[in-house]
């Protein structure tokens, strides 16, 4: 059982930034791919960016391309989001999730192990 918690959350202006981290524990971190969604008042919870085990691939959603990043350190056992220029619509619970297999996944269900989540408010 694989456990995630998030942090770094939190208010900015727009045009700011923030890095959101994800320290997973019980499971081997380097054997999952990662993922972190997010999903705004009222709305579905939507793929934001996924990177491999081994971090030699990168997906993004084209909402946040050229935005953020996603990076990972295995010896750490932790995934980041680093979150640039940052709009009023980017406002949402930010969750971090894990699974097995590989490729581009993008939908909830695919995943395995979720976070409980962390909130990033930009104001405009």
């Amino acid at each position: 059982q694989v456990q995630l918690v998030e942090s770094g959350g939190g208010l900015v202006q727009a045009g700011g930034s923030l890095r959101l981290s994800c320290a997973a524990s019980g499971g081997t971190f380097s054997n999952y791919a990662m993922g972190w969604f997010r999903q705004a008042p009222g709305k579905e919870r939507d793929f934001v960016a996924r990177i491999t085990w081994s971090g030699g691939r990168t997906y993004y959603a084209d909402s946040v391309k050229g935005r953020f990043t996603i990076s990972r350190d295995n010896a750490k056992n932790t995934v980041y989001l680093q979150m640039n220029d940052l709009k009023p619509e980017d406002t949402a619970v930010y969750y971090c999730a894990a699974d097995r297999s590989i490729g581009l996944q993008i939908g909830v269900r695919q995943y395995d192990y979720w976070g409980q989540g962390t909130q990033v408010t930009v104001s405009s």
